[in-house]
């Protein structure tokens, strides 16, 4: 991932918020985890915040049939647990290490608030990463509840441009961490429909794509 992805309004938060950066924290305070290990359960107590160190965290609920939901997958840099900011008292969600191995860098919601309270436009740029993300979230459930897959993963691969694309020509290449069964949970389809659906793209002269990045030749037509 670009280091563009760990910053937000031209705040590094990766910078800030892991603490082995931190001198009152001393060094290496890593918290690890193997794949498949949960990192937090619905009901856990909501005390600290979560900076991805190294590796992927999946964050999931479970609907009624006992099927997975997932609702975020994410990369180094990014942060989760962060509705403890909101007032949240327990964890609703599931959280789980989804790559090995995985690092975290916890953030007690105490020395979090410090640092929201004598950095402000941190304090605001915390706040507004929040309010981005329910937004995400929100239009990746009305997608699901009422658009077709080949739209869902076309619509998402476009989010993803616009968060992270770079122009190389007359290509706007988009870095990413994900693999195609990451975009199938992420949409809500089979990973044999995304591999069909990337191929599809491809063929029609709409992407090209790699493991690592995904080079958008038509945007016009996603």
């Amino acid at each position: 991932m670009s280091d563009s992805i760990w910053c937000f309004e031209n705040i590094n938060l990766y910078q800030i918020l892991c603490p082995h950066k931190l001198k009152e924290f001393g060094k290496d305070h890593f918290e690890g985890f193997k794949k498949g290990d949960f990192i937090y359960f619905p009901e856990d107590a909501s005390q600290s915040i979560f900076m991805v160190s190294k590796g992927k965290v999946k964050i999931v609920s479970y609907n009624e049939d006992g099927e997975e939901v997932v609702k975020a997958i994410l990369g180094k840099g990014e942060i989760f647990g962060e509705k403890a900011l909101l007032g949240e008292e327990k964890r609703s969600d599931y959280a789980l290490a989804c790559s090995e191995p995985t690092e975290l860098c916890p953030m007690r919601l105490s020395d979090m608030y410090q640092l929201m309270r004598t950095n402000e436009k941190f304090g605001f740029s915390i706040y507004k990463l929040i309010g981005v993300r329910i937004k995400k979230m929100e239009r990746r459930l009305e997608a699901l509840l009422f658009k077709d897959v080949r739209t869902r993963l076309c619509e998402f691969i476009k989010e993803m441009a616009d968060e992270n694309g770079t122009i190389e020509g007359t290509e706007l290449v988009v870095s990413h961490f994900f693999t195609q069964k990451d975009f199938a949970d992420l949409i809500g389809t089979s990973r044999e429909t995304v591999t069909r659906l990337f191929n599809e793209l491809k063929e029609e002269g709409i992407i090209d794509y790699s493991r690592k990045e995904i080079k958008i030749l038509a945007k016009e037509k996603l």
